[in-house]
């Protein structure tokens, strides 16, 4: 649909990991984006193409700001699990597209809703979100996304991958799961704000195929070149770790997935949709092995002692 017309792109989160691989793509195919960040202009990653504006999702005014002439949206929200607040920046978001006359948005939920109303604050913030979302009357596509693959490339994990062949991670190693990279996540997103015929449609998408710990630790020995072996962590340490990061309050949002996950209520929230979205959306998810051999690994590398050098 909009290959040969250029796009005007308000992308709420492309400050983000996930939100700035949108905005880099979308930049790179000659679309032109615009965001919002609370953080001064020094301490914004550098994102070529992109423009950057002051404010806060929280202000309707700056939200207003930031879609004034755009056509499309990408939306993610940020590690924000408190619902009235959540549910005051869809809304924001939602009258400024509409005010706007956007005619599509894509709204990146950032993992996997279960059907039913759950007591986790991060489904339940992002199923708001939709909600809202989806009362505002603009065209609407939800994409689902599982668990990125990208968490693994991090000071948490490269390291004991590298240089003891453990893959740790809080999810049981039974869990199917379609691992997805930041730059599938991307792809998937670009084909939802493009495709024909999708409008009101939700998507669990996710990688090339579905895999447990086991299989998961397989592929990365193929692409490590070691014995690896996975461990499933237990959510309350990753909470405690993740906590050291980015706080109590937004720990605890992202680990509930994980705390939900390790109850076995629902196995195969994770899982993949045997290639739908993929179909719906024109995308090929790239198999894990080949996102294992383009990651600089060597970086996490210990440093040989001085007997060794």
């Amino acid at each position: 649909m909009s290959d040969h017309i250029p796009m005007r792109v308000a992308v709420v989160g492309a400050t983000g990991f996930q939100g700035g691989a949108i905005a880099r793509l979308l930049a790179e195919r000659n679309h032109r984006v615009r965001t919002l960040s609370r953080r001064p202009e020094g301490d914004r990653p550098p994102m070529p193409g992109v423009a950057c504006a002051s404010g806060d999702l929280g202000r309707p005014e700056d939200v207003r700001a930031m879609f004034e002439g755009a056509t499309h949206a990408a939306v993610a929200m940020p590690l924000v699990y408190d619902e009235e607040r959540v549910a005051q920046y869809a809304l924001n978001v939602a009258h400024a597209a509409r005010d706007a006359g956007v005619r599509r948005i894509v709204y990146n939920a950032n993992t996997r809703v279960p059907a039913g109303r759950t007591h986790v604050a991060a489904f339940e913030t992002r199923r708001v979100a939709e909600e809202v979302l989806r009362d505002s009357g603009v065209p609407l596509v939800v994409v689902r996304p599982p668990v990125y693959l990208d968490n693994l490339f991090s000071p948490w994990n490269g390291p004991a991958l590298v240089n003891d062949g453990v893959l740790a991670y809080p999810l049981p190693a039974h869990t199917p799961t379609a691992w997805l990279s930041h730059e599938d996540l991307a792809e998937t997103v670009y084909g939802a704000l493009t495709a024909d015929g999708v409008e009101g449609r939700s998507f669990d998408i996710g990688g090339a195929r579905t895999l447990t710990g086991d299989h998961l630790a397989a592929a990365f020995a193929r692409g490590l070149g070691r014995s690896v072996h996975y461990v499933p962590l237990e959510p309350a340490v990753f909470e405690r770790s993740l906590a050291r990061v980015l706080g109590d309050d937004a720990a605890a949002g992202i680990a509930g997935i994980y705390h939900y996950m390790a109850t076995g209520a629902d196995p195969l929230l994770m899982a993949g949709d045997d290639g739908t979205a993929a179909r719906l959306l024109s995308v090929r998810p790239a198999p894990v092995e080949d996102w294992i051999t383009r990651r600089p690994w060597q970086v996490w590398a210990e440093e040989p002692s001085g007997a060794e050098r």
